[in-house]
């Protein structure tokens, strides 16, 4: 949706006065606090006692922005390892002046010289006691996830991973049992759930104030058609990449990659590019989408999903830079999803639906990514993770549209809650300005915010995460059953067993999807 600078600064006014009018008190309190959003937001405290003694398995491009939010008064990362020598280097070195500042900068130089390092989770592992280990961040590829998050329970941590939760299913479903049967924390770093930007869109959903949610559409759009471009392509390209070739073929050859679960070289560096080590741009970038989409939609599982998938630009021959032609990738470059899930009055009128669809595609990048709620009374904007827009819907009786300047009132009709109107001014009120005040000068993605809910409940014993493994699960039930459907060109029907724990029942072994 693309939208003049006016425009654009209307729909944040309209979202902040929203928020400014419903959460009044609440935003107040987070306005005068200043700090520690997450913790009045979200429902945590200060960390009592010391902070908890953390592990990163995994150095690359993510794990680097988690490092450098990691809440050093929550958490005490006392080692990292990766089988990658330039990705232990830069995570003491830094690679990005903001999301990536590295260790030496985050801490000092004195205290991140004692970090130990580690060439892989088997040899850390072996080092547990001896560093007073407790938990661990995993942001490896996603084929590892479930294998390194079973030997680090199995072995007695507290668990955060990054997402997609896992491979499979099955996978899910292990950890989550594990983590139960050993009494520890399982997390996923699904990190919406700890924005204090989508927080508060939701609250306005929860109100009423968009009315009946009937259309969802998300987009992650990249442009990868210029020759080098693609971000997911590094062997031989990056000089990290030609800094650990020689190395990463001696472990190709000693046999040591296939124990950490790689084929080849190639495929640890570039493993978002083949189904045996990712999931594709359903799972890298689309479950980021779906995760929100379910937020706002009350976290009811989906009905149905279907869509298309297609590796339509590279290996496409005649189609774009000739070095594309050849391409050895084995994800789809192009996915566009529609997912059925349950409306408001679906038990009652099966008629009822919310409609969510997602597409990525990588030869055009015109939109920034993000979702848009289409309701009957307002729509909302969520724009890369950093920005609300909301919008009145134009009635008979009263106006709406881009344009529009927003104010909530308490209805007088039917049920009597808070409804949108509009008005003409030419400036927010000093409501929308406590609200934008409330959520920080910076908005924050939430990465600070999940790592110290996860310190905290591990601390504290409270079973309280805001996204545990079988809310993850469901966001990955979502994004694998959507890469089945377009596979296999059929739409697919979600069973509820599939979203128990305790049931073996999963999409990838179900024979009425597999026929």
């Amino acid at each position: 949706m693309l939208l003049t600078p006016e425009q654009e600064q209307i729909g944040k006014d309209n979202f902040h006065e929203a928020v400014g009018i419903t959460r009044r008190d609440f935003v107040k309190t987070a306005a005068a606090a200043g700090t520690g959003l997450g913790a009045l937001y979200f429902g945590y405290e200060k960390l009592q006692g010391e902070p908890v003694r953390t592990a990163f398995i995994g150095c690359g491009d993510e794990a680097n922005v988690l490092i450098t939010e990691h809440p050093s008064d929550y958490m005490k990362i006392v080692a990292i390892a990766d089988p990658r020598p330039a990705n232990l280097d830069r995570t003491f070195k830094g690679s990005h002046p903001e999301v990536r500042i590295g260790l030496n900068k985050k801490l000092g130089i004195a205290t991140a010289s004692q970090i130990k390092t580690y060439p892989d989770h088997l040899e850390l592992l072996k080092a547990k006691d001896e560093l007073g280990l407790e938990a661990v961040v995993i942001a490896v590829p996603l084929s590892q996830h479930a294998p390194i998050a079973m030997a680090c329970l199995e072995a007695g941590l507290h668990v955060l991973t990054e997402k997609l939760m896992a491979h499979n299913i099955t996978q899910c479903k292990e950890m989550i049992r594990k983590a139960e049967q050993k009494g520890l924390f399982l997390a996923v770093g699904h990190q919406r759930h700890y924005s204090v930007l989508y927080e508060n869109a939701n609250e306005l959903i929860k109100l009423g104030l968009l009315g009946d949610l009937k259309f969802l559409r998300a987009q992650w759009h990249r442009n990868n058609s210029f020759p080098g471009r693609d971000s997911w392509r590094n062997w031989d390209r990056t000089a990290e990449a030609r800094q650990d070739k020689e190395h990463l073929l001696g472990l190709e050859k000693s046999g040591r990659l296939k124990e950490l679960g790689y084929d080849s070289a190639q495929q640890l560096v570039d493993w978002r590019l083949y189904n045996k080590t990712g999931g594709g741009l359903m799972a890298e970038l689309g479950s980021h989408q779906m995760d929100a989409c379910s937020i706002f939609l009350g976290k009811k599982h989906p009905l149905a999903v279907q869509g298309f998938g297609g590796k339509n630009f590279y290996g496409v021959k005649g189609v774009g830079p000739e070095e594309n032609w050849n391409d050895d990738r084995d994800i789809d470059d192009h996915i566009y999803v529609t997912l059925e899930f349950p409306g408001r009055h679906y038990e009652t009128d099966q008629n009822d639906l919310s409609i969510v669809t997602y597409s990525s595609i990588n030869t055009n990048r015109w939109e920034p990514y993000g979702e848009t709620v289409f309701g009957s009374r307002g729509t909302l904007v969520m724009k890369t993770e950093s920005d609300a827009l909301l919008y009145k819907e134009a009635s008979a009786t009263s106006g709406g549209g881009v344009e529009q300047r927003l104010w909530v009132i308490n209805s007088a009709g039917e049920g009597g809650g808070p409804v949108l109107d509009s008005y003409n001014t030419t400036a927010p009120s000093a409501g929308a300005g406590a609200a934008k005040a409330g959520m920080g000068e910076k908005i924050s993605r939430g990465y600070r915010e999940e790592m110290e809910h996860f310190c905290y409940c591990i601390r504290t014993g409270k079973n309280e995460l805001r996204c545990p493994g079988k809310v993850a699960m469901a966001d990955a039930i979502m994004a694998l059953t959507a890469n089945m459907a377009m596979k296999l060109k059929k739409r697919i029907v979600f069973k509820e067993e599939w979203f128990d724990p305790a049931s073996d029942a999963v999409p990838e072994t179900d024979e009425q999807v597999l026929t």
